[in-house]
């Protein structure tokens, strides 16, 4: 006899699977469900009613605050908030972009720590404590 799905480390079930009484569970999710995935099917997902997460998509530069922007200053515009997210994610995305350039150069996929520190140096604001692969900008 083959071990039961509990005894090869598989999820234990949620209520005792040998009751002596037949009772009807209203609250039990249904062995099928329409259009959230398969319920009963060995995997990650244990549930057959559950969801994949959607990320919403917000402008997350609100999270630079005020007090982070302020700095020390005792007073200062109201408009001068908005007009330095405005500039701080121009620069942001200017130097996304060369990094990018520079991913897609090399073939790959992912960013890494060279590739800022390239574009970085591109825009003439050299951060230094990194080693450089040995390679030379031409002009």
């Amino acid at each position: 006899m083959a071990p039961s799905h509990a005894a090869r480390g598989g999820p234990r079930p949620r209520w005792p699977v040998n009751t002596q009484h037949s009772q009807t569970r209203s609250q039990d999710p249904p062995l099928s469900s329409s259009g959230r995935g398969k319920a009963g099917v060995a995997g990650k997902t244990v549930l057959g009613n559950t969801k994949r997460h959607r990320k919403i998509i917000r402008d997350t530069i609100q999270g630079i605050t005020k007090p982070a922007i302020r700095g020390g200053v005792k007073r200062i515009s109201a408009n001068i908030y908005d007009e330095t997210r405005t500039a701080l994610k121009e620069r942001l995305e200017a130097i996304l972009r060369l990094c990018v350039m520079y991913t897609e150069h090399r073939g790959a996929k992912t960013v890494t720590v060279d590739d800022v520190v390239y574009a970085l140096r591109r825009f003439g604001k050299p951060i230094y404590g990194f080693e450089y692969i040995n390679t030379v900008i031409r002009k």
